[in-house]
């Protein structure tokens, strides 16, 4: 059993960067980043690969979103900067024991969620 809590959300222009944080109580073998806007189905925005630091990103999202994991605080990080006001959403961290971290059927385990609000 993995416990995940957010923190980190918030409302910020256009342009602007937040930084997002979720504490694990585990050491899962993967973590990432979701998030769900409204009226749209969930995706992926970030995953790593907690052994080898390995990490993966939604194509749109590259160059914008750091994934990071601080291993000694079992905490992992999503820098988000120059948001723009599609990247509102709610943003769920997640977690999952297993080989496979880049798709999101392996997590099973999952935050409460955290709300990115990007005004223009």
């Amino acid at each position: 059993q993995v416990q995940l809590v957010e923190s980190g959300g918030g409302s910020v222009q256009a342009g602007g960067s937040l930084r997002l944080s979720c504490a694990a109580s585990g050491f899962p073998d993967c973590m990432g980043w979701f998030r769900q806007a409204q009226g749209k189905e969930r995706e992926r925005v970030a995953v790593i690969y907690s052994g080898s630091g390995s990490t993966h990103y939604a194509d749109s999202l590259k160059g914008r979103f750091t994934i990071s994991r601080d291993n000694a605080k079992n905490t992992l990080y999503l820098q988000m900067d120059n948001l723009k006001p599609e990247d509102t959403a709610m943003y769920y961290c997640a977690a999952a024991y297993g080989a496979f971290c880049d798709s999101s059927a392996t997590y099973i385990y999952w935050g409460q969620g955290t709300q990115v609000t990007v005004s223009s």
